[in-house]
């Protein structure tokens, strides 16, 4: 059993895009700008958020963090995004998710520019890469793929079990892994929460990637020895034993898993730092596009 360490992918990674800010800035480009919305102050967004935020310090970027307080009306969120859209200097936005219950996520999505869709979930984005176009891709799809492609982990003719359907990480992965690139080429099966027999499905995955929000709901009886596994879950559970009363989980029973596993994603230090290096690798992509280069993924 291999670990797959997001944590040390990343920060091969975000060397790389250090280096490609520097030297686009000798050419005379100017400093990628991510803007990020956060409303309320959810715990997990907050996190999430201030990784981003160091991200972009560390890697030469310029960003800017835009709070609400969660009495915020749809409207007026949505104004704020307009705001972004007009200034020239922001290259990417971000809206953190999930936003009050008062405020449609896909209402707020659709109003960001296409061109500073760094998150990939505009569903301008979402159907270029259906089609295979160069676009922003979805930042934890996009950052699984650079972890296969890291580890040169060959995935074509293999048979990819998705587990969970999400617009954010589900269904875009089910596309990137089967598409005719590299990684990719793989033969994918998408489940979710009311697939019959899914135990039996699962045993047949040369690959698994667990996205379906429940803390240990891949156990050692779903899967079969060599399994390729990436947890995209985290979930935070009780745990008496921890200063905090609780600690993060993935969707899959890890200790019951990996002995099965040839290669395994932690939680953390998995797929979360992978997103960010999406998130990152998408906003330099951003800038350069309005700069007038053609570049792509």
């Amino acid at each position: 059993m291999e670990k797959l360490d997001g944590n040390l992918v990343s920060a091969h990674i975000k060397e790389q895009i250090k280096q490609e800010v520097i030297d686009w800035q000798e050419k005379g480009g100017k400093k990628p700008h991510l803007a990020a919305i956060l409303v309320g102050n959810n715990p997990a967004s907050e996190a999430y958020v201030g990784h981003k935020v160091k991200s972009c310090a560390e890697l030469g970027f310029e960003s800017t963090l835009l709070r609400f307080t969660p009495d915020i009306t749809e409207e007026q969120l949505i104004n704020e995004v307009k705001k972004l859209n007009d200034n020239d200097d922001v290259d990417g936005i971000l809206v953190q998710l999930p936003l009050p219950d008062h405020i449609s996520g896909d209402a707020v999505i659709l109003a960001i520019d296409p061109s500073k869709d760094v998150d990939g979930f505009h569903p301008i984005s979402q159907g270029k890469m259906m089609l295979g176009q160069p676009t922003f891709l979805p930042a934890t799809p996009y950052g699984i793929m650079l972890m296969l492609d890291h580890y040169n982990i060959d995935v074509a003719g293999k048979h990819c079990v998705v587990i969970g359907r999400s617009n954010i990480v589900g269904t875009p992965m089910t596309i990137l892994l089967s598409r005719n690139t590299k990684p990719g080429n793989a033969t994918v099966t998408l489940t979710h929460s009311r697939t019959k027999n899914l135990a039996e499905i699962t045993r047949t995955a040369d690959v698994i990637v667990a996205a379906i929000g429940k803390p240990g709901f891949v156990t050692a009886d779903m899967v079969k020895d060599g399994v390729i596994i990436i947890d995209v879950g985290i979930n935070r559970i009780s745990d008496a034993t921890k200063k905090s009363g609780s600690r993060l989980v993935g969707d899959v029973d890890y200790e019951g898993c990996a002995p099965h596993s040839s290669f395994i994603t932690p939680v953390p230090g998995g797929v979360g730092p992978m997103t960010i290096c999406g998130l990152m690798k998408n906003t330099l992509l951003a800038a350069m596009q309005k700069a007038g280069e053609i570049v792509g993924n």
